[in-house]
């Protein structure tokens, strides 16, 4: 191995030019990489903090409603014609076994129970139409962060409190202690003050979320002591599909996953992933592509060489780890120049960009990247190894 190493070594020290030229095509092409990856993987992080910083991973509602049709007489033939069944409000049966199971779950983080439907807004000849959110504050703070969106007041609404979007707010012309009156369905009406204005980033949120105490909200929406539905958050978001589906067997309510309300923004995911995937197999290949063309130029520039020392007794197998440890070197050292100009483009991304989100670099994205470049290197080398070890040692001698 110490005459493989001694060799592989000379050989690039003697085509400086050469081994230079490909070293600067193997940074590049590692640096391409590293970066990319890094700008998609945090792309693709931000998109998701920003679309679920307002919604919970998985929404668990009672099942829908359903016409029940009774069967016909045996021999009698049935013709049904039936409109859809309208959904009413409902609570889920049994709420606090169901999130009391969910707490005890390991792969949940956070449950809390809401009360919402529609209703309108008033401030004197102005109107809106809104959801009201009857919540646990300290639960729910632990799905949506409403406190970190706060622009003014506070977020702890009690009796006779709510706690509106900017936009609302904006249109009605409410400002904190101004009073709002709110009407939901079945003429049910209460007076509240508003204690604090949140922007969550979604217009249509800012412009209909109205939160209040859970119990005003079961007295407005006349669901006595009742959960309309549970709003979980889990460890592993990718899960939530699966795990929606387990809850919906487990207690045979409605369980929808954020993965089924985004499908949209799942296939742009996919996309990105699979461009960045496809940028980074053609970047390897031309890596690839070049070692090869580097080292098969090599064997025929040294075929005499070779020739000679194998005629003082270098083995095939010598001979074929000579180009296989020379793919190797120039594999590793072009993938860590390449490493470390892609940690300076994400830096300098990070510093003077447009400050959009920040590229976080994964802990084993340099790693693997110099790890794909030392294996394509050493990949690329085999077939000029190969050719260079089974050269005939009077026939290379004899070349000019």
């Amino acid at each position: 191995m110490w005459l493989a190493t001694t060799l592989a070594l000379r050989f690039l020290r003697q085509s400086r030019s050469q081994t230079a030229l490909i070293l600067v095509g193997i940074a590049v092409g590692v640096s391409v990489i590293v970066f990319i990856s890094a700008l998609i993987q945090g792309l693709q992080a931000n998109i998701i903090q920003r679309t679920l910083g307002s919604q919970a991973h998985i929404v668990i509602e009672p099942p829908r409603e359903a016409n029940q049709i009774a069967p016909a007489p045996a021999g009698t033939l049935q013709l049904v014609l039936e409109d859809a069944r309208a959904q009413r409000l409902r609570a889920i049966n049994d709420w606090q076994h169901v999130q009391a199971v969910l707490d005890d779950m390991p792969s949940v983080r956070a449950v809390s129970p809401l009360v919402t439907g529609p209703a309108i807004a008033f401030r004197g000849d102005a109107r809106a139409s809104v959801a009201l959110l009857g919540v646990d504050p300290n639960r729910y703070e632990r799905i949506i962060p409403v406190r970190e969106n706060l622009v003014a007041g506070s977020f702890s609404p009690a009796p006779g409190d709510v706690v509106i979007g900017s936009t609302l707010a904006r249109d009605l012309g409410l400002e904190l202690g101004s009073r709002l009156r709110v009407e939901a369905a079945g003429g049910r009406q209460a007076v509240l003050t508003v204690r604090g204005v949140f922007t969550l980033g979604v217009r249509e949120l800012d412009a209909r979320y109205v939160y209040l105490d859970m119990k005003e909200a079961q007295f407005l929406l006349d669901v006595p002591d009742g959960a309309t539905q549970l709003d979980a958050t889990v460890d592993e978001i990718f899960s939530a599909r699966e795990i929606a589906a387990r809850l919906a067997a487990l207690f045979g309510l409605k369980a929808e996953s954020w993965m089924q309300n985004n499908a949209e923004l799942l296939n742009a995911l996919r996309s990105q992933s699979l461009a960045s995937t496809m940028i980074s197999v053609f970047v390897a290949l031309s890596v690839a592509m070049g070692i090869a063309s580097v080292l098969a130029v090599s064997v025929t520039q040294r075929t005499r060489e070779i020739g000679i020392l194998r005629a003082m007794g270098t083995t095939r197998g010598q001979m074929l780890s000579v180009f296989l440890l020379q793919g190797a070197v120039l594999g590793l050292a072009g993938s860590l120049i390449g490493s470390l100009i892609g940690l300076a483009l994400t830096g300098a991304f990070n510093t003077f960009g447009p400050r959009l989100f920040i590229i976080p670099l994964p802990p084993g994205l340099i790693p693997l990247a110099m790890s794909v470049a030392t294996v394509s290197g050493m990949i690329a080398a085999a077939s000029p190894a190969w050719r260079a070890s089974r050269l005939d040692p009077a026939e290379a001698i004899r070349h000019a």
